[in-house]
């Protein structure tokens, strides 16, 4: 027992509280959206319950995961991935839901409080395995070889395929694709092939986008971006009353548990307002000001694991805190996007404010692994950065070294 109350009392003092404070704070918030933005139907008035649950068992993990080394991880990638691969596949067993849209994406499990999401649970799996592959084609001084970029291609394709594949989950297709995009430029990856790539995907593009019937329902979504009385009634209706409800809110917005759209019992008035949509539920009733407290939460997170990633101790956990980091600017970036009609509808939560259980605590996970990089000792070349030929902005090159391989 004294073994295991040391190890406590070692992850509570060695966490990162700065961290931790702006997850809690960020979540706290959420939960108050959450329950004004369920008051509408019965049915919700448990959710935010539901979160607060999903809160404390994430916190708890927060400080368990701070205790890993990521070393151990890695040396398992192989585990990892047959992990990662068997809980997609249990999608396609009795065990998974899906949406009214057809997304195949959670597992629910008798007994368990709520449904998990085996995607959001991979990508710290898929982060992990990236960083783990990225560190080795470096060493070997093959990054930018083609047989390198193929591979790496090769990597996202399969989880991204699974995915698509399995639970035709395009959302977090698009969240894998940012990780990526981030890691590999992280660790060095010649602007030519950045360049190769999106005119690559470019060019597949357009030529799907001319294959699919002018009313497929993706294509509807991108197009009312661009012309909002294309479909108002039907794939611009949500946008078109979510900003309805951002305008609504001014300043200081309605009140709380005073918005008309967010306490409207037609779930049509503002569909998912306490999920893809909460940031419109939050102008509605907090208006400009509640707005701007919710984008600075998420931008304080964001900017804490991007510091803790430049002044990791190894490259490893630095590629591995740009990844997650780029997973939240691009989650926080598409979901209020969808807000604000300038991005399509594609199912995104809004990272700790959004309702969903195996988000919030896949979050608090993440945030563990970050806040266990910030912990570890740095090596004395980071530790006396006074030296003038020693690099002082980035881990991600080598000491001595400031080439990209």
């Amino acid at each position: 027992m004294s073994a295991l109350r040391d190890l406590m009392r070692d992850a509570l003092r060695q966490a990162d509280h700065i961290l931790l404070s702006l997850c809690v704070a960020a979540n706290l918030f959420g939960i108050v959206l959450i329950y004004s933005a369920t008051r509408y139907q019965a049915g919700l008035h448990s959710s935010f319950i539901k979160q607060g649950i999903a809160m404390g068992i994430g916190i708890v993990m927060y400080f368990a995961v701070s205790q890993l080394n990521m070393d151990l991880l890695r040396r398992k990638w192989k585990w990892l991935l047959g992990i990662a691969t068997v809980l997609l596949l249990l999608l396609r067993t009795p065990l998974g839901t899906g949406d009214s849209m057809g997304n195949r994406a959670w597992l629910s499990i008798p007994g368990f409080p709520f449904d998990l999401q085996p995607a959001e649970i991979n990508k710290i799996v898929f982060t992990i395995l990236l960083a783990h592959l990225l560190m080795y084609l470096k060493q070997q001084k093959k990054l930018n070889h083609i047989s390198s970029v193929a591979l790496l291609g090769a990597s996202l394709l399969y989880f991204v395929g699974l995915i698509f594949v399995i639970s035709s989950d395009l959302g977090s297709c698009l969240i894998y694709v940012a990780i990526f995009i981030f890691m590999v430029w992280a660790a060095g990856l010649h602007s030519l092939w950045f360049a190769a790539g999106f005119a690559a995907v470019g060019a597949l593009g357009s030529v799907v986008w001319r294959m699919l019937p002018d009313t497929h329902y993706q294509k509807l979504r991108i197009l009312v971006l661009f012309d909002h009385d294309l479909d108002p009634l039907g794939k611009g209706f949500q946008q078109t009353r979510s900003m309805s409800a951002i305008r609504s809110g001014g300043l200081t917005g309605m009140g709380y548990m005073q918005g008309t759209l967010t306490q409207s019992r037609d779930n049509s008035m503002l569909s998912q307002r306490f999920s893809d949509f909460i940031f419109a539920s939050c102008c509605e009733e907090w208006g400009l000001m509640g707005a701007c407290l919710v984008v600075l939460l998420l931008a304080a997170i964001i900017i804490r694991c991007i510091y803790v990633g430049l002044t990791a101790p190894d490259r490893f956990s630095s590629l591995v805190c740009i990844g997650f980091a780029g997973m939240f600017i691009a989650q926080v970036g598409i979901n209020i996007g969808m807000c604000l009609y300038v991005m399509p509808v594609i199912g995104l939560t809004l990272p700790f404010f959004s309702l969903g259980g195996t988000s919030i605590m896949t979050n608090y996970i993440i945030m563990g692994f970050v806040s266990g990089v910030k912990n570890r000792e740095k090596p004395d070349w980071i530790k006396h950065s006074d030296t003038p030929d020693l690099p002082k902005k980035s881990v991600l090159f080598s000491p001595g070294d400031r080439r990209r391989r």
